[in-house]
């Protein structure tokens, strides 16, 4: 089974790119807050989550990208070691959220050393809820996810492969590629990233 969420484009970029955004430092050290801004517009777009962004259209020019970025920016300005930990997305995401009206959405963090079986359920149900994941990697032992050491990016598909495998569509620095899961979340250190699942509030 396969599933995969609509997503938009920076002129021709899947999404946004960090090596594109005019701030040196966010250059190098801003992908936590480019998942969020992309978060940000995906929900305006896909979930009427109308206050996030004032993007009506998946197909954004990159200096409506830059503009929108510096409002997302101030809240999740990386540390001395870059945003390296969940809580901190968290706290940031949720500020900027009630601080743009948008109190309908709860932000939780989903931590790097939960068990492979209910992480795959855990992105299965976020899928198929139509959000997508933010997801931190810090260190891992497979050279194959080099480009993904001490990074955040997006989770926006799964694919359940009839071999067993389970892939998930990973999109960052302007494209996306399918990553075998397993792989991906076993990451052979002790500390480990994690995902960021997003739901809606109950109303009473």
């Amino acid at each position: 089974m396969k599933k995969e969420l609509n997503y938009f484009w920076v002129g021709n970029d899947y999404g946004g790119t960090q090596s594109k955004l005019p701030d040196f430092i966010m250059r190098h050290a801003g992908c936590a807050a480019v998942t969020a801004c992309d978060s940000c517009i995906y929900m305006k777009l896909y979930k009427d989550k109308k206050a996030l962004c004032p993007f009506s259209s998946n197909q954004l020019k990159g200096k409506e990208y830059t503009t929108f970025f510096q409002s997302v920016k101030p809240y999740l300005r990386p540390r001395l070691m870059g945003i390296d930990r969940l809580d901190i997305f968290v706290a940031g995401f949720e500020k900027f959220l009630r601080e743009h009206g948008q109190d309908d959405l709860e932000v939780l963090q989903w931590d790097g050393d939960n068990d492979l079986k209910a992480t795959v359920e855990a992105i299965k149900k976020q899928i198929d809820h139509g959000f997508p994941i933010p997801i931190l990697l810090l260190q891992h032992q497979n050279p194959v996810f080099d480009d993904y050491v001490w990074h955040w990016f997006q989770l926006t598909g799964y694919d359940e492969r009839p071999d067993g495998r389970f892939l998930t569509k990973a999109v960052t620095y302007g494209s996306y590629e399918w990553l075998d899961f397993d792989k991906l979340w076993n990451t052979g250190f002790e500390r480990k990233g994690g995902l960021i699942l997003f739901r809606e509030k109950q109303t009473v």
